[in-house]
């Protein structure tokens, strides 16, 4: 029966060894609350570091902790403290977390966080493998483990992988900077499908998988040689019935019932009933704008001196990652505006900030937000920011405001929220007297639709969405592509070539039988292809033709001599047994002065591309451009050339990168035709990868066996991988 594997760099357990005993306490935190319907009964395994190095773990222990991991339905990943330091306090919080936040000059490209990163990775991946059966379905997590998915895919291709980014992905200038950009983006693309909080994240990421990998793109489909990856935004809730029925509960509580905190902020409010409390609860992360925040209260204070004693910003800063260097500045700074502010504008009977840097239990953070009329977050950038709907869902009389920052992910499904560029002070300091003077009316609309969104909305429906679209991924492909050719198949196929009298083999060349390259004259054939090519022609009772849009200069010099048949210039040219081509089909090449100008003036204006001059048709290749804009001239090229050839028997082929203008009545079809009416062949085989072979597929007969290279819908019978794979078929016809 199948499972599903989580993988987090965490675990959902805290373990507490004290006095050589053992204790494993769960999490509460906003993924392990959120993957509980997910992560239930016997059919499901969590794996992840369990927060103890080998070097914590006490000689004869490790077997008792992985019983308690047992029994929460965990297992462990071995980590040492170097690869803690490399890899979690390295790469991953000094590299990848301020650069995925665009802060680039805290990013530290260090060759040993790499080396470690991919190490841990690495051993991640390895644990999966340990348990992974090839009908399981598996969820990794975060920014931690970016490489695993591809590591797995290896190991196990007809496995079911996702994959969840918790943070934002940046855009592709900033993403660009990172050295190991395409190792990073290859690593992802293991996966089925992935995950984002929002679209902008998910059109970053498509952005740089276009232009750092070069490989097509269409919605959000990424299409590999052997697959189609999904790219979707699914954006985080919380456990809204946890926290509005523990408001509930606070409220609801009175005298000694009620817990210090709670005891303090209501004495507060009594002695200053007029006062506003406004709440801000963040990790210590220079990602929060925290420092930012403070300086634009100040301003507030200043611009609007009326509100002096009159509010009170309540600043809960939770301890993060305090050995990295950035944040002992940050808590300095922090500590020294809160200081210098207070000191500066404080009264006998007021104190404009309220600073605590510590954690808060659950019961405490629900007073704060119960207590106080405005939450105020201004993150610099943030992948969501669950505290903000935190607060929204403990207003249980719905009133309160919130005021969040639009560079935080929960910006884009909270409107109704109070939004400001945290950059601008102006703007924050108008936007704080705006939620002060707000009418309960207008603060009971607002968060009615908020909460009513959050609740419909949340943690355990995200994780289901992820879950269902996860496992529909492998099972949309079949609806509009050809059949893969399996081994069943190619079983079938190589009995009806073993048992054909005569054979025709139509080859396509570029993007079939070798790779593409930026420079198509650099694509040439290697000995390998050569012996290959040698086999088949030589094959007693196999006629082959390698058909191609290539011109015939360039066919002559790679294949002449080697006598092969070829049909170029998808149909103008032939040669056969090493004689020099000849005109297959009377073509005018007079239109060719007039359409020329026209492509020489879109590759003056796409910086990259360029003009392939044939005997009969002219080729503009823009595999070389910024894939956005090419697409984007290609459009603008086909409408005017569409304009332009009017009545001319002329017409547009749109290839892989190329825009093709020829002769209408010249195609691979139309050719590959002409030449099968020439004998009784028995046996008829074409492949090819892109538009201009569809041709052949759809005018050969039905018997023809048709194969498309890669995952495109298609007019052929059979799809397979990438030339790789074209190769290993026609070994296969020369073994039998």
């Amino acid at each position: 029966m199948s499972k599903t594997i989580i993988i987090s760099n965490r675990l959902p357990v805290q373990l507490q060894i004290s006095d050589g005993g053992l204790s494993a306490i769960p999490s509460v935190g906003g993924l392990a609350t959120g993957m509980k319907s997910v992560h239930s009964g016997g059919e499901s395994l969590w794996i992840g570091w369990s927060g103890l190095t080998d070097e914590d773990i006490p000689d004869g222990l490790s077997e008792t902790i992985d019983s308690a991991l047992k029994e929460h339905g965990c297992s462990k990943v071995r980590l040492t403290k170097d690869d803690v330091d490399g890899f979690y306090f390295g790469f991953s919080n000094r590299t990848i977390w301020p650069l995925f936040h665009y802060f680039l000059e805290y990013s530290e490209f260090e060759l040993d966080f790499w080396d470690s990163y991919k190490s841990v990775n690495q051993k991640f991946a390895d644990a999966i493998l340990e348990e992974a059966g090839d009908d399981d379905i598996i969820w990794i997590h975060d920014y931690q483990l970016m490489l695993v998915p591809q590591m797995v895919k290896e190991k196990r291709p007809n496995a079911t992988i996702g994959f969840f980014l918790h943070i934002p992905f940046p855009s592709y200038e900033i993403f660009r900077t990172l050295p190991w950009r395409e190792e990073v983006l290859e690593g992802l693309l293991g996966a089925d499908l992935i995950g984002f909080h929002t679209y902008d994240y998910e059109r970053h990421f498509l952005s740089s998988v276009r232009r750092l990998l070069g490989l097509d793109v269409s919605f959000n489909d990424v299409y590999l040689e052997n697959r189609v990856i999904k790219v979707d935004s699914f954006p985080m809730g919380i456990d809204y019935d946890k926290f509005h029925k523990a408001a509930k509960k606070s409220s609801a509580l009175k005298g000694k019932q009620r817990s210090d905190l709670q005891i303090k902020l209501d004495e507060h409010k009594k002695s200053a009933p007029d006062t506003k409390l406004i709440v801000s609860i963040d990790r210590l992360d220079y990602s929060k704008g925290i420092a930012k925040r403070i300086n634009a209260f100040e301003y507030f204070l200043n611009k609007y001196p009326e509100y002096k004693e009159k509010v009170r910003l309540i600043i809960l800063a939770v301890p993060s990652r305090s050995n990295v260097p950035q944040y002992k500045l940050l808590k300095r700074e922090i500590d020294e505006l809160v200081g210098r502010i207070n000191g500066e504008l404080s009264t006998v009977n007021w104190t404009p900030i309220w600073y605590f840097y510590r954690s808060l239990p659950f019961e405490n953070l629900i007073d704060l937000y119960t207590s106080s009329d405005i939450a105020w977050l201004t993150p610099l950038r943030d992948g969501m920011n669950l505290v903000a709907k935190e607060y929204v869902a403990t207003r249980t009389d719905k009133t309160g405001v919130l005021i969040l920052s639009e560079m935080a992910g929960s910006a884009y499904e909270m409107n109704e929220a109070l939004l400001i560029n945290p950059n601008n002070f102006e703007q924050q300091a108008d936007t704080l007297k705006q939620a002060i003077t707000m009418p309960k009316e207008e603060q009971i609309a607002r968060n009615m639709f908020l909460q009513n969104r959050l609740k419909r909305y949340n943690v355990e429906v995200w994780a289901n969405e992820f879950m269902n679209s996860l496992k529909t991924q492998g099972q949309d492909i079949g609806t509009y592509v050809s059949q893969k050719m399996n081994d069943e198949i190619l079983e079938a196929v190589s009995s009806k070539y073993s048992s054909a009298k005569k054979r025709l083999l139509f080859l396509d060349y570029d993007g079939t039988l070798a790779s593409f390259h930026k420079d198509p004259q650099k694509a040439s054939p290697n000995e390998e292809l050569y012996q290959l090519l040698d086999q088949l022609h030589h094959q007693e009772g196999t006629t082959l033709f390698l058909i191609s849009g290539r011109d015939k200069e360039t066919f002559t010099r790679w294949f002449l001599p080697k006598k092969y048949n070829m049909i170029v210039e998808h149909g103008v040219w032939i040669s056969r047994d090493g004689e020099q081509f000849k005109l297959l089909e009377k073509v005018n090449g007079e239109w060719m002065e007039k359409i020329q100008p026209v492509l020489e003036s879109f590759v003056d204006r796409t910086p990259g591309s360029f003009i392939e001059e044939k005997n009969y048709s002219l080729a503009w290749h823009y595999r070389n451009t910024d894939p956005d804009f090419g697409n984007k001239r290609a459009t603008e090229l086909n409408t005017v050339l569409t304009s332009l050839i009017g009545n001319d028997d002329i017409s547009v082929l749109n290839g892989n990168k190329v825009m093709e203008v020829k002769s209408s009545n010249v195609n691979k079809g139309r050719a590959s035709v002409r030449i099968l009416s020439e004998d009784d062949y028995d046996f008829v085989f074409a492949i090819g990868d892109d538009w201009t072979d569809e041709f052949m597929f759809q005018e050969l007969p039905e018997s023809t066996i048709t194969v498309k290279v890669g995952l495109q819908k298609t007019q052929a019978k059979y799809h397979i991988d990438g030339t790789k794979k074209v190769r290993e078929l026609l070994k296969h016809f020369v073994n039998l």
